[in-house]
């Protein structure tokens, strides 16, 4: 029993002896380990101290290379003031979106990251806007607002792709008034055809004057299209020159104030394809259009390598107060407020151009009414426009214009109105015409449609053509070209998308003669569109 108690013994002295031999093994190790980190930090403060003591000192970095590897790293430090670190992804990652870079006279712009004009302070929720030209007609703009959009971009001018004059658009003011009033955020957009730089400054300067008195918030756009048609005035410019464009103008308008936007398509924006794309989005917002894409998740935009600040996903879309439809976008930021004019002088009341959807042809002529018609306020029969005058046979006014969709345009006792064509005439002695004609006898080589129309006893002269047409909208086909004859009965009701043959149209007075189911039938032209 002893002789084991003393073997317990030793064997635990043993053990002890052990863990202190242990003990002491690990406190030298950490000592050298702890030797080892103050010997590198101080080699390192006197690295940094080296190299920030001089403007321009390098400093080699040696490492324990294969003999052939003989390479030596350097690092160039620059004066403080000037230096620019590098941004990582993780940083671009967890920027702020609200960016507030304000320009000085005289000093450089940063433009390390998308630059923004906002004085309001930009965030970073998604708003849902659209964009319209005077290709949308005349806007109702509080029927916009009640559908819940929240900004507009709107076309404020262009470059004459033939001449190269800066032209305004002729509904740009009217609608920057409208929108504002019923509480649309605005922005703009300028169609562009500079062929270099200068071109370039000259319509960011025009803008900037332009939409001076009001209220922009969202970006200015630069739009350009068409570039690679032989008649465009860009078509000999490489990709470069025309990127080069771009960067100037939106240079420009950063520098008067504004957040600058660049649009382009996808197909054109994807691998640098038409634009230098790569280099664009490290500066400016980029307005990506991209249509017949899945939208059900288009809260977290479209699925684009690039950066897309706009994504315009539609220019099918239909909106209250807008009868054309009308390109539709997601903005993946917005305003904490709506910027203030940087002209704040009064500024005068801006109309609609109620005729932007129709060209007019120059005349001076005198008119009157064959027997009535109503002289309206837009050329259109519409529930959006009202009748103001009607003038009677025998009373006159100066036609200053005609189109070929069959409207008048006419002054009267000093006031512009609009009339259908084929209810005026320049005979001032015809008598009116209250009674059908009598049947005139047929020439032998009178087509049937002709013959029909001669039954009629309407004198209306067609030129033969056959085409498949149907309604823009909706159309009344009637039993003669005429809306006032008590006799002219509307037949048939045609939709868009139902469809009828034309075999005949009339450009004096504006009518067309439908062959709808057998039927000879007539309706406006300006109604109707030839289906492609």
């Amino acid at each position: 029993m002893k002789d084991f108690d003393q073997f317990d013994y030793n064997k635990k002295a043993s053990s002890r002896g052990r863990k202190q031999k242990n003990i002491i093994k690990r406190r030298i190790l950490i000592g050298c380990i702890a030797v080892g980190i103050l010997f590198l930090t101080l080699g390192t403060i006197f690295i940094v101290k080296k190299v920030s003591g001089g403007k321009e000192e390098s400093v080699e970095v040696a490492e324990e290379l294969e003999p052939e590897d003989d390479v030596k790293i350097e690092v160039v430090v620059d004066e403080p003031e000037e230096e620019t670190p590098e941004e990582t992804e993780d940083d671009k990652d967890a920027k702020d979106p609200q960016v507030d870079v304000k320009v000085e006279s005289g000093e450089a712009v940063d433009v390390g990251t998308l630059v923004s004009a906002s004085t309001v302070g930009e965030n970073s929720n998604i708003t849902y806007g659209i964009d319209v030209s005077k290709f949308q007609g005349t806007i109702d703009w509080a029927k916009v607002a009640s559908s819940g959009i929240n900004f507009a971009m709107i076309r404020v001018g262009y470059r004459d792709s033939s001449t190269g004059e800066i032209k305004a658009d002729t509904n740009a003011k009217y609608n920057m008034q409208e929108a504002e009033k019923n509480g649309i955020k605005i922005g703009a957009y300028f169609f562009s055809t500079a062929i270099n730089s200068t071109e370039a400054n000259e319509e960011a300067t025009w803008v900037a004057n332009y939409i001076a008195q009001y209220p922009i918030t969202y970006p200015v756009g630069y739009n350009c299209e068409g570039f690679e048609n032989s008649s465009s005035r860009q078509y000999n410019l490489t990709k470069d020159e025309r990127s080069a464009v771009a960067d100037a103008f939106l240079d420009a308008i950063y520098k008067a104030g504004y957040t600058p936007i660049f649009y382009a398509s996808k197909n054109e924006l994807t691998n640098d394809a038409k634009w230098n794309a790569s280099s664009l989005e490290k500066k400016w917002k980029i307005w990506m259009a991209w249509y017949n894409q899945d939208t059900s998740a288009i809260a977290t935009g479209p699925a684009y390598s690039g950066k897309c600040a706009m994504w315009q996903y539609t220019n099918q879309g239909t909106i209250p107060g807008i009868s054309k439809k009308v390109d539709v976008d997601v903005a993946y930021f917005g305003y904490n407020g709506t910027e203030t004019a940087k002209d704040t002088s009064e500024r005068a009341v801006a109309s609609a151009d109620v005729e932007a959807l129709m060209k007019f042809d120059a005349v001076e002529e005198t008119v009157t009414a064959k027997s009535k018609t109503n002289l309206r306020d837009k050329p259109s029969q519409g529930a959006d426009s009202t009748v103001k005058v009607t003038l009677l046979n025998g009373q006159t006014a100066t036609r200053t214009g005609v189109s070929k969709s069959g409207w008048s345009r006419v002054v009267y006792e000093g006031g512009t109105y609009y009339a259908v064509s084929s209810y005026l005439t320049t005979d001032l002695s015809a008598a009116a015409q209250t009674a059908p004609s009598p049947t005139p006898a047929p020439a032998a080589e009178t087509t049937p449609a002709e013959q029909a129309t001669a039954n009629s006893g309407f004198k209306t002269k067609f030129t033969d053509c056959n085409e498949l047409i149907t309604a823009k909208e909706i159309v009344n086909l009637r039993s003669k070209p005429s809306v006032t004859d008590a006799d002219s009965q509307v037949v048939v009701t045609l939709y868009n998308g139902m469809t009828a043959t034309r075999t005949g149209i009339n450009n004096e007075y504006g009518w067309s003669r439908i062959d709808y189911n057998g039927q000879t039938l007539y309706c406006v032209s300006s109604y109707i569109k030839v289906v492609e």
